[in-house]
């Protein structure tokens, strides 16, 4: 499995620059909010997706003053060889190089370095529309299928394409008909990834729940989709006055959404803010779990103020469960030092410990 031995990070965010050597296994990284935890895990989540775990722009990463950023990773591969990344970020676009050769097209990095974050922003994947959730289950697949990202990308270039000759004074039905049937084959191919994905969560998230949780609730994910009893093209057709009368695409695989279940009510409204940052953590924990039999070795985890909002029980049962699993490389960040060290320090002894302050870091001795 890929491991990230250090770390080149400079003009990201609040960091302007940092050189950082890490552990193997678990890395902790404490201090006060704001002072650039949550950015150093970003800045590696950005060397393995090519983008921020957060819905922002690349621009909203340059350090205040600059215009861009530069990232760079050397890594202990799974064949036991090094290999480095380095990314560069500006006005201009990215572009990224491995072991100095430059890649064709971004898409080809991603899943070369899998990853899983758990950070306090997944309660958006409770709280607000089914872009997130569908951003969640895109950052999934487009990491373990590389079929997966190419059908996401054609239907994405393929939908623009449609919206912009749907806003036109006079839209040509036949050139509409032509653009539907191109994109039915990538719309299926990622729906059906997506009901398969949302299967192997069910089976999953459900038992890390009760792990955590205690066998206190029960917790559910399904899966929803026009696509689900008819083509694209058929589901287009139903909504195509619609579509020429709002001048925009309003049907699709862009609308698909999973629904997350708690008692069998949505746990939106049934789920106490402990009982959702709770499933949001058996949800992450999941995908790590999906992810690992996937690739046949376990992806990075970071964890990223994990234990906030979470009672001592639940702490517990957490650790009890990292602690217990074949976990690989886990970056963990906590504002309570003392707390993150009592935890980490009954997991293992190969640990590294880091405090933060205004975006500098310093690891202990």
């Amino acid at each position: 499995m890929p491991v990230l031995k250090k770390i080149v990070v400079q003009d990201f965010r609040n960091i302007a620059f940092q050189e950082l050597s890490f552990s193997p296994n678990v890395n902790c990284i404490s201090g006060n909010n704001g002072e650039g935890k949550t950015n150093l895990l970003d800045a590696i989540y950005f060397l393995s997706m090519t983008k921020s775990a957060f819905p922002a722009p690349d621009a909203s990463q340059f350090r205040y003053g600059t215009d861009g950023f530069t990232l760079g990773g050397t890594y202990a591969m799974e064949n036991g060889l090094e290999s480095r990344f380095a990314l560069k970020v500006g006005p201009e676009g990215k572009k990224l190089v491995r072991d100095d050769k430059p890649y064709a097209r971004m898409g080809e990095h991603i899943g070369i370095l899998p990853v899983v974050m758990v950070s306090p922003g997944d309660i958006a994947l409770v709280s607000e529309s089914g872009e997130e959730r569908r951003r969640l289950s895109n950052a999934v697949l487009s990491q373990m299928d590389r079929e997966y990202l190419a059908a996401v990308q054609t239907y994405t270039r393929l939908l623009a394409q449609r919206n912009k000759l749907l806003k036109e004074p006079d839209p040509d039905p036949s050139l509409l008909s032509v653009l539907d049937q191109r994109m039915a084959a990538p719309a299926a191919l990622v729906h059906q990834a997506r009901a398969r994905l949302a299967a192997d969560l069910q089976a999953v998230v459900s038992q890390y729940y009760r792990l955590i949780s205690g066998n206190r609730e029960e917790v559910s994910i399904s899966y929803k989709s026009e696509l689900e009893n008819c083509s694209l093209p058929e589901v287009f057709e139903r909504h195509r006055e619609q579509d020429f009368r709002l001048r925009y695409t309003t049907s699709g695989i862009q609308r698909d959404d999973f629904l997350f279940s708690m008692d069998g009510h949505p746990i939106r409204r049934a789920g106490s803010q402990g009982q959702q940052k709770s499933f949001l953590v058996a949800l992450k924990f999941a995908q790590y779990e999906i992810m690992k039999r996937a690739y046949g070795f376990a992806p990075m985890l970071l964890l990223d103020d994990v234990f906030d909002k979470l009672d001592l029980g639940r702490i517990s049962n957490l650790i009890g469960m990292v602690a217990g699993a074949d976990f690989g490389q886990i970056f963990i960040t906590d504002t309570d030092a003392a707390r993150l060290a009592g935890i980490v320090d009954r997991m293992t002894d190969d640990r590294a410990y880091f405090t933060t302050r205004a975006g500098e870091f310093t690891k202990a001795e």
